[in-house]
């Protein structure tokens, strides 16, 4: 037969269950020791990523929302300067559109004294003017 059961049967599977011990102490307690070992580095790992990645959202989102703020600040102090800026040139535009009017003003008057001064004289030139063509026709020969 092939199979028989005789005492190298027995001492076969002490024999075996030696090994299997041996080999649970000295092979798989250690490796599966160093698995779990692994295993919870890589979920630190993986843990740490995850929160690495969440702050570094954060930080994008916290950027954008500066840069968004910083771009209303500017816009509103640009529009602020522009208004101010438009504000000085109206209020320059009316001063030399004043002292326009005041020169234009005073230039009519000055004219209007030397039109009613000319005017004022007027007869006594046109009557001087007169008595001078007079006495220049009676001056001539008679032709």
């Amino acid at each position: 037969m092939f199979l028989s059961l005789d005492g190298t049967f027995f001492v076969q599977l002490l024999n075996f269950a030696i090994f299997l011990a041996v080999l649970n102490i000295v092979f798989l307690r250690p490796v599966g020791r160093a698995i779990v070992k692994r295993r919870e580095y890589i979920n630190s790992v993986v843990a740490d990523y995850d929160t690495y990645q969440a702050k570094a959202k954060a930080l994008r989102d916290n950027d954008a929302r500066l840069r968004a703020e910083a771009r209303r600040e500017a816009e509103h102090a640009i529009a602020k300067a522009r208004a101010e800026a438009s504000n000085e040139t109206a209020k320059l535009a009316a001063g030399y559109a004043e002292r326009v009017h005041s020169t234009i003003d005073e230039a009519q008057r000055e004219v209007a004294q030397e039109l009613d001064a000319a005017r004022a004289g007027e007869e006594r030139l046109v009557a001087a003017l007169s008595d001078l063509m007079v006495e220049r026709a009676l001056s001539e020969p008679l032709r």
